[in-house]
């Protein structure tokens, strides 16, 4: 297979990758943990470590080593069930990933996290901060949603997105997913005479799950290729890439690093954003909402100014000054998302008005800007 030099010089140029594996990957066909392909991923993710690159793992894989340790037959849908496989396959999994990262003169770290963690600013660089120093200490961090205390306010839903967001924390350049199939096929023709193939790169994501995707999940999984575009929208719009393949091949990493069209290719949609963009743009979940006219979403998505208090025309949900606040314009369409110089009650009560009557109404008016520019990403497009 000849090398590609779009994907070559991807694999070269980026320092950092992040690797998510999931579940259905690592299964054995009871459903047990298949100790023999954690050893296969490893021997090729050295390969990426030998090659200069930082690699942090998101493995999903607990909750299906829990069903072969608890003896279940099928993966559980009550939520007790559930954290209680996830609590006895977590020890398992991250052990047979120690004895094989440890085979190539590596350790590991376990980070265990919930959306919660990405919400909170603090936490957020708290994570940042931990990971970066496990790469100066020559570890691998392998990362897994918290399943024995999430709960659906604070769940990411699939490893697909937590690894997603874990790329942009880190500005990686590329976010590589294992699945069970070798990319995002193509739908074939009607007469089944041309099976399905991998579609090498895709551009358009929104036209790819419309025409290509079935949201349909594994039996052990969580997520499906649906979701893998839609952590890849994220990941693409900070200016990141994102190559989907297959984990059960025996040289899909290898074949990544070396340049190889294997797999689905989707390009950066736009230049690469700083990590504190990317936090508010894609990462922490908006507190409230603030709806404006049609002459502040030109302003604002053509980066001429702020939004100011007279383009709001509603305000929507409780937060604080500092908190994230999506943008939606009087369609409902969210276009836009920044950090809120007001809290919902004071924006309510200034919606509307000139910089000049702010201050009538709140008594003061400690900033001209709702919103300042600075501190403001676009999200549509």
């Amino acid at each position: 297979m000849e090398r590609d030099l779009v994907r070559e010089d991807i694999a070269h140029a980026s320092p950092i990758w992040v690797i998510k594996i999931g579940t259905s990957v690592l299964a054995a066909p009871d459903g047990t943990l298949d100790e023999g392909r954690v050893a296969r991923l490893t021997d090729q993710i050295a390969a990426v470590l030998d090659a200069g690159k930082r690699v942090a793992l998101v493995s999903s894989g607990a909750v299906g080593a829990g069903i072969g340790r608890l003896g279940l037959s099928r993966r559980p849908t009550d939520l007790r069930t559930l954290q209680a496989a996830a609590a006895a396959g977590q020890a398992y999994l991250i052990r047979a990933y120690d004895d094989a990262f440890r085979a190539h003169g590596r350790n590991t770290a376990q980070l265990l996290l919930t959306r919660s963690d990405f919400d909170d600013r603090s936490r957020y660089l708290n994570v940042r901060n931990t990971l970066l120093t496990l790469f100066e200490y020559r570890t691998v961090p392998i990362i897994n949603e918290n399943d024995t205390v999430s709960v659906e306010e604070i769940r990411f839903g699939d490893n697909d997105y937590l690894a997603a967001q874990v790329t942009n924390l880190l500005c990686a350049p590329l976010l590589l997913i294992l699945s069970v199939v070798d990319g995002v096929l193509s739908s074939g023709s009607p007469s089944g005479e041309d099976p399905p193939e991998p579609i090498r790169v895709i551009r358009d994501i929104d036209e790819a799950i419309s025409r290509h995707v079935s949201s349909s999940r594994s039996a052990l999984g969580s997520g499906g290729m649906k979701s893998k575009l839609e952590a890849a929208r994220l990941v693409t719009r900070a200016g990141g890439s994102v190559i989907i393949g297959s984990g059960r091949r025996e040289d899909t990493i290898r074949q990544v690093l070396e340049g190889r069209p294997v797999g689905t290719l989707i390009p950066p949609l736009g230049a690469t954003q700083q990590a504190r963009r990317r936090w508010i743009g894609s990462t922490a979940r908006p507190r409230g909402w603030l709806v404006v006219d049609d002459g502040a979403r030109i302003a604002l998505e053509t980066g001429r100014g702020s939004l100011l208090a007279i383009g709001m025309v509603e305000v929507y949900g409780k937060f604080s000054k500092g908190d994230v606040v999506g943008i939606r314009d009087r369609g409902g369409e969210e276009f836009a998302r920044g950090l809120s110089n007001y809290s919902g009650d004071d924006a309510r009560k200034i919606r509307g008005l000139r910089t000049d009557q702010i201050a009538s109404s709140l008594g003061i008016a400690p900033y001209d800007e709702v919103i300042h520019r600075d501190n403001l990403v676009v999200v549509s497009g």
